[in-house]
């Protein structure tokens, strides 16, 4: 189990572990378990028959246990999870086998499951949110993974990383960081962690009409003082980085809170959260 804030980078983390596994040669499949209605689920994880559901592809189609076989699925936000596909994927987990949306014939898989969230789940166990007979073998070896901003020694790597991956997207060659560049990454406080880091990046090397990538390009907020961090002890300098970042964001996106949590790479649910946890005054409507 990958515990830690939303973009927090979990995905890598599963995808790492999955290549250092014996299962290497065999598909990592991800699916966010959040982001896809409860209805459609339980197909997109196990697959259907033909003529199991309006619309339903001609022959059926495999979900993602059958074509992850051999292999590693990664389920994120399992906490938002339903009660009944929760009872489902138990099922799995105990028999090895899947049935697709509308026969019963079990059909044999071998996959190793990693499952992440970002909440508390063994609080929602206790309050009755999530089974706690799937909560154990889920949890069998919990990771956390601290935000991004508590280990500010991985941003430039990342963000090198994903500097290559954008330019070899967009067939070009050569591009790095100006060495200013480098030190503005580590001293923002990427309210938004890897998600948003990664959005940063690759808007830069998308603007990038030479070698070097200068601050100007990341679009970052002005969350330095004179060229340095805030003079703030310790969680508090962190807090109100954190804070004016948000705000700054909220105020370049004209008060579209849809537009500033794209750019800072969170869900809108996340942004209001951060906006209730810092006590932000929005003066203006919202959407």
């Amino acid at each position: 189990m990958l515990l830690g804030e939303t973009g927090s980078g979990k995905e890598l983390f599963a995808q790492s572990i999955h290549n250092q596994s014996p299962r290497r040669d065999h598909p990592l499949l991800a699916i966010n378990c959040g982001a896809i209605p409860r209805e459609l689920l339980e197909s997109e994880l196990f697959g259907y028959v033909e003529g199991s559901f309006t619309g339903a592809r001609r022959g059926g189609q495999p979900g993602k246990f059958e074509l992850a076989d051999g292999g590693t699925i990664f389920l994120d936000e399992i906490g938002d999870m339903s009660a009944d596909m929760q009872v489902k994927l138990l099922r799995v987990l105990q028999t090895g086998e899947v049935c697709r949306v509308g026969e019963h014939k079990p059909i044999s898989v071998d996959v190793r499951i990693i499952a992440a969230t970002n909440v508390q789940l063994k609080n929602e166990v206790d309050r009755g949110n999530f089974r706690e007979d799937l909560f154990y073998p889920l949890n069998v070896f919990p990771i956390v993974i601290p935000p991004l901003r508590q280990r500010s020694e991985d941003i430039v790597h990342l963000a090198r990383y994903f500097l290559s991956r954008s330019i070899k997207v967009l067939k070009k060659s050569g591009i790095k960081f100006a060495s200013d560049t480098e030190r503005s990454l580590v001293q923002y406080a990427w309210p938004g962690n890897v998600r948003e880091l990664e959005n940063v990046v690759e808007r830069a090397a998308n603007l990038a009409e030479d070698d070097i990538i200068k601050p100007d390009l990341l679009g970052l907020p002005a969350v330095l003082l004179n060229g340095s961090r805030m003079k703030l002890p310790g969680a508090r300098r962190l807090e109100e980085v954190e804070k004016k970042t948000i705000m700054d964001s909220i105020e370049a996106a004209k008060f579209n809170l849809s537009r500033a949590s794209h750019s800072l790479g969170i869900s809108r649910a996340t942004l209001y959260n951060k906006i209730k946890k810092y006590d932000l005054q929005i003066l203006r409507q919202s959407v």
